[in-house]
């Protein structure tokens, strides 16, 4: 396991206020309250430790395939509909979409391999990411791909607490699959926009992995 690049100044600040409370608690509390200062130190550990696990890259076999569309993110499967498009396509597509709490992996990777055709940042609301409007109003990044003539669209959302949406990926660029797309900071959502004839693997509830998963089959 590794700790991702996104995560330096979010962990370095974590390290000095759990440094800056304790050595206060250790002052103020040890010599009379010994217990209280005891409950400080576990309570900014858990959560020193809580930031740093956010930030993980576990270690990986990820899962290539020519015929799959891979996860792009780690959680849960919350929607798989049929939608009129809103962005980029004007016809109808399968959405299928992917709550990230807190606790899951962060790392977004490219679903498919191809060419990237579309990328494109929208402001918007911090609506909390099972909101049935987070996907057109929320802050969000959207990328398309083109895999050998066959297009999806991958929506980065922010949520409630995510406050900050990372994308590495430019339009003209070429991808390989399960390479890193991007990165959301404290949970969120990610939305695919498929073809309406392609095969889903998934169902509601199940919780896929982000870059071993396959959602769907072309």
């Amino acid at each position: 396991m590794t700790i991702h690049k996104e995560g330096n100044r979010s962990i370095a600040i974590s390290v000095l206020l759990f440094c800056a409370i304790n050595l206060l608690s250790f002052y103020c509390f040890s010599f009379k309250t010994p217990m209280l200062s005891w409950i400080i130190f576990i309570a900014t550990l858990g959560l020193l430790l809580f930031v740093i696990s956010f930030f993980r890259i576990p270690n990986r076999i990820l899962t290539e395939g020519e015929d799959a569309i891979i996860a792009p993110a780690d959680g849960t499967v919350v929607a798989i509909e049929e939608v009129q498009a809103d962005e980029y396509f004007t016809d109808r597509r399968l959405q299928l979409s992917i709550f990230m709490s807190p606790l899951n992996v962060h790392v977004n990777r490219n679903p498919v391999s191809g060419n990237v055709t579309y990328n494109q940042y929208h402001p918007g609301k911090y609506l909390v990411a099972w909101h049935p409007k987070s996907s057109t109003e929320n802050e969000r990044h959207s990328v398309a791909y083109n895999n050998n003539g066959r297009e999806i669209l991958v929506k980065q959302i922010a949520g409630a607490v995510a406050k900050r949406i990372v994308n590495y990926l430019q339009v003209g660029q070429k991808v390989q699959q399960g390479k890193e797309m991007g990165f959301i900071k404290f949970g969120s959502r990610v939305d695919l926009l498929l073809p309406l004839d392609v095969k889903i693997q998934v169902k509601i509830g199940d919780k896929p992995q982000g870059g071993v998963t396959v959602l769907a089959k072309w």
